[in-house]
């Protein structure tokens, strides 16, 4: 029987056609553009990006040293708790590193409040670990007196405002039994923390704006689906193209 290739023999890493074989070849450089596209933008980043600071995270050099020696302002530890609090605010934090944090901020707290009056602020926090342990929901109008009473209470001491988003979180994110001192552990932890969070790495690609938007999410949330659209259409065009050049009928 005569084997000779035929239109209806489908292979596409062993195209028997010549119309498989274009087939094959236009659809692996597709890809390559694809693939070109995705990686080459990431790889492109990563050599450009550089480590960046926040503002936070310069503040926390600036006083951890002071704070770190036992020779620390009113001031040094003001904006050690209000940078403490800037962190615990990001979305995802991890367990071990929330805990240094908490105790950062509330040794910082304990700091700043008046030697006679700290017995009357760690009892009131404990009563407001308490409620919270009690409550089922968070629209309990105990609960909610009572935080927002710590909160116009304790955002002056870190020159928050009552708009300040920070301040409506403060007492959550107290510990009354890591007040009196800093733990060795927060002592040892601490700066690795504040450059995990408050670190990042940008370059020239995530600074520029394009159309509004910064340009490495323009690139990858809306040119990237432009592209794959663009490229889907190039492949139909191609197919037709080819078809007709080859005398091949749908």
């Amino acid at each position: 029987m005569d084997e000779s290739p035929n239109g209806y023999h489908i292979s596409f890493f062993k195209p028997t056609t010549p119309q498989a074989l274009a087939n094959r070849n236009m659809v692996l450089w597709l890809v390559s553009i694809w693939v070109i596209a995705i990686f080459g933008f990431q790889i492109l980043l990563r050599i450009l990006e550089k480590p960046t600071p926040e503002p936070a995270y310069v503040s926390f050099q600036a006083v951890w040293g002071n704070v770190e020696n036992g020779s620390f302002t009113h001031d040094d530890v003001s904006q050690l708790g209000q940078v403490s609090l800037s962190v615990l605010s990001k979305i995802s934090i991890h367990p071990d590193d929330a805990k240094a944090l908490e105790n950062a901020l509330s040794w910082s707290l304990y700091q700043l409040s008046d030697v006679s009056l700290r017995a009357d602020f760690v009892s009131e926090v404990k009563d407001f670990e308490k409620i919270r342990s009690r409550i089922d929901n968070i629209s309990d109008p105990i609960y909610i007196e009572k935080k927002i009473a710590l909160s116009n209470k304790l955002g002056p001491m870190l020159n928050l405002s009552t708009l300040d988003v920070r301040s409506k979180i403060l007492p959550l994110e107290l510990s009354s039994g890591q007040m009196d001192k800093l733990s060795d552990a927060t002592l040892k932890s601490l700066p690795g923390i504040m450059e995990k969070y408050l670190v990042h790495n940008q370059s020239v690609l995530t600074d520029i704006k394009f159309l509004g938007f910064p340009f490495h999410y323009f690139y990858t949330a809306v040119f990237l689906l432009i592209l794959f659209v663009g490229i889907c259409l190039l492949y139909c065009v191609r197919t037709d193209s080819m078809n007709g050049k080859m005398n091949i009928a749908d």
